[in-house]
């Protein structure tokens, strides 16, 4: 397949120029041509089959304790809020609302999948008809009959929203310092050639980056316009709600540390990685670490609390994986640890709890909860 360009002119022409995150947003959701939205494999081969075609694997394709185990905090904010309804953003190949609608049953009586790709949400009913047949016929047909796919929101939303591996996907903008001048980063297409160009920019990072020397970084106003989105549809319901996001990141003062001079900036293909963007376009993912202070100030700023901040590690502890483990065998406790320990997803992964509810303490945050250090 010939390379993908999103941009609508070769000319090499400054009109030419498009800023990173339109162009990141056409490389992942065009809708012909984005990685999102084609035929891809980016995390639909099962853990241990081997399959080369696999891009990438999440936390509840690796393990099915980690739904199981979130399960325990949704439910605990389902009854603080007195709500019945799960919304996942970004439910990948259907395993999370899988895991969810199994642990917990009559506790809620509609599960909502958010998804624009016509082919995420093919395989989703495909993982979910399947995966639910381990209960009786009876049951698995209930189940499915309270999924609900959605492509765009409601005026209002009450209950738990659930969001793992998201916001990473949320298209950013770059930021170059050359010279120590401030510079928005984008690309041009020359003959069919993609190359990045800057222009100099008032856009600055959150804080400021200590130094002169040239560095690259990233900016998020996408993702928290989408926070503050789901915050203003939370507060229009009676009832409110919480929302859970897991993904991989730092707080602002590691996020814009001096010597992270790169950036964060990631591409995903068959298990390898690489920093270029411009190259296989549509074909690989795209991925930027998530700048967590910003998350939460654009949650406040739009009248939510925030709960709790912590590691994935810690969050799952707190929140009984242990208790999963104890009749599980050595090659599920083997999987189930990749979800904790440090030098695997344990650390590196965080979650963030917002929520209407301003004097509410979760039970996943009870012990090594950061939100401090945001």
């Amino acid at each position: 397949m010939p390379i993908f360009s999103p941009l609508s002119t070769s000319s090499p022409e400054p009109s030419a120029w498009q800023p990173f995150d339109a162009f990141m947003a056409d490389a992942l959701y065009h809708p012909e041509h984005g990685y999102y939205t084609r035929s891809i494999t980016s995390e639909y081969s099962q853990i241990g089959t081997g399959a080369a075609t696999s891009d990438f694997a999440t936390s509840p394709v690796i393990s099915p304790f980690f739904g199981q185990t979130l399960a325990k905090q949704v439910a605990e904010f389902l009854d603080a809020t007195g709500t019945s309804e799960v919304w996942e953003f970004g439910a990948g190949t259907g395993a999370l609302a899988q895991q969810l609608l199994k642990a917990l049953g009559d506790k809620i009586t509609r599960y909502n999948i958010v998804d624009l790709s016509g082919t995420l949400v093919a395989q989703q009913k495909a993982t979910l008809e399947a995966g639910l047949q381990a209960t009786s016929d009876r049951d698995c047909k209930a189940l499915l009959r309270k999924v609900n796919w959605l492509q765009t929101l409601p005026d209002s939303i009450a209950g738990v929203i659930v969001g793992n591996e998201v916001l990473d996907a949320m298209p950013v903008k770059l930021l170059a310092r050359t010279n120590n001048v401030w510079h928005e980063r984008g690309v041009v297409n020359s003959n069919d050639s993609l190359s990045f160009a800057d222009v100099p920019t008032q856009l600055r990072p959150p804080i400021e980056v200590a130094g002169e020397h040239d560095y690259v970084t990233e900016i998020h106003p996408q993702g928290e316009a989408f926070i503050q989105t789901l915050a203003d549809k939370l507060q229009k319901s009676k009832r409110g709600g919480a929302i859970l996001m897991i993904d991989y990141g730092f707080g602002e003062s590691e996020y814009y540390h001096p010597e992270r001079s790169m950036g964060t900036l990631m591409c995903h293909q068959a298990h390898e990685s690489s920093t270029n963007p411009l190259e296989n376009v549509g074909e690989k993912d795209i991925t930027a670490h998530v700048n967590f202070t910003g998350i939460a100030l654009a949650a406040q700023d739009a009248g939510l609390t925030v709960n709790g901040y912590t590691s994935q590690g810690r969050f799952l502890l707190n929140c009984g994986l242990l208790d999963h483990l104890t009749h599980a065998s050595l090659a599920e406790r083997a999987m189930a640890q990749k979800l904790v320990t440090e030098h695997e997803m344990g650390e590196l992964f965080k979650v963030i709890c917002l929520s209407t509810l301003p004097n509410f303490e979760p039970l996943g945050f009870a012990a090594g909860d950061r939100s401090h250090t945001l």
